[in-house]
């Protein structure tokens, strides 16, 4: 896997001067396209001189002896992008997004897309996957389980899923691999 691809800039100088928020101030916002409109809408956001960041990871494609490379979004569907509230009516213009979500805790989502920038730039090997926690109700995505409902026993030392037998009050440990397993809502 490769790294960052430089044609979608992303600065990490956001501090908050005060303790309530500037409503001229730009605020970051995750913003959920529509399927496979994240370059287009990354495109977008630089036309109209919005700060964004959209992480890509290099991928290939092997169509017999031909191998295509190209860069694909590490989140597919999603863009971060510091819009100002005066014209947050412009990320719409062109019917890419799905919705908007606000970011409360802008001090923590900084933090956290600066590792997901320095793991990118890295260009080590990486994949995503859920975040699953103790007690997380999930279901089975692939194997011979396929479409069970259990709870997550122990994300740290995963030893599988517990289904439950509620009418005898016991549970079922099942051993199983987290890569299988999608969390339910």
């Amino acid at each position: 896997m490769s790294g960052i691809n430089p044609t979608y800039p992303f600065t990490m100088s956001h501090p908050r001067a005060a303790a309530l928020p500037d409503p001229s101030e730009a605020n970051w916002h995750v913003c959920h396209t529509r399927p496979r409109a994240e370059k287009k809408f990354a495109a977008l956001m630089a036309a109209e001189d919005f700060e964004h960041y959209l992480p890509l990871i290099g991928s290939e494609r092997r169509y017999g002896a031909r191998v295509r490379r190209f860069s694909k979004p590490l989140f597919p569907g999603y863009v971060f992008a510091r819009v100002e509230p005066a014209r947050r009516s412009r990320i719409f213009q062109q019917d890419l997004l799905a919705r908007v979500i606000t970011v409360e805790d802008e001090e923590k989502f900084l933090r956290q897309l600066a590792d997901v920038r320095l793991i990118v730039a890295s260009g080590l090997e990486l994949s995503l996957h859920p975040l699953i926690r103790r007690g997380t109700r999930v279901r089975v995505v692939s194997g011979p389980l396929r479409g069970l409902e259990g709870v997550v026993d122990d994300p740290a030392n995963p030893k599988g899923i517990v289904l439950a037998v509620d009418v005898l009050q016991q549970g079922l440990l099942v051993k199983m691999s987290l890569a299988d397993l999608q969390p339910l809502p």
